[in-house]
């Protein structure tokens, strides 16, 4: 083991919550019916599946970002437009998403960013630059990490369990 991925608390510590959030998200999907699946929730009108598969197809473009945080740059033309208009192009382009596919590359794609957060320095964490997103607002990559990566799994967990009653 990479002695950086074995000595970095912080790092470690982020990817397990990572991990522990993206997990209990497979676990539920793979208990979801066919029906279940397939139903749509209410507020934004996507699929569950389609959730289940926006959270894994995701999590590459939630680490570039945070490395590009780590790096000290900012982060620049992410705004609500574009994220609800990129949001919208997946939904209607991943609308039938096959249920063990999906959880496959929710795996698949939780665990590269896992072992991608692991090579994060302390230094690295700590860096700031202004992100779009968040009206320019000077943000750590730890924070980015923590707010999107690493929540994303957990908010929509949220929201499929309040859509099914659970």
């Amino acid at each position: 083991m990479d002695s950086n991925i074995k000595n970095n608390f912080r790092a470690n510590a982020l990817a397990d919550r990572l991990e522990k959030g993206a997990e209990a998200l497979a676990a539920f999907a793979e208990n979801m019916s066919d029906s279940e699946w397939s139903s749509v929730v209410a507020d934004g009108g996507r699929k569950l599946g389609v959730i289940v598969h926006h959270v894994a197809s995701v999590y590459p473009v939630e680490i570039e970002l945070a490395q590009t945080l780590a790096s000290g740059q900012p982060i620049t033309g992410a705004t609500k437009q574009v994220i609800d208009d990129m949001n919208a192009s997946h939904s209607v382009e991943f609308d039938l998403a096959g249920k063990n596919e999906t959880i496959d590359l929710l795996r698949k794609n939780y665990k590269v960013a896992a072992d991608a957060v692991r090579l994060f320095t302390d230094e690295e964490l700590d860096n700031a630059a202004t992100v779009s997103l968040n009206a320019d607002a000077p943000l750590t990559a730890q924070f980015f990490i923590e707010d999107h990566a690493l929540r994303h799994s957990f908010h929509h967990l949220a929201q499929l369990k309040e859509a099914l009653g659970r």
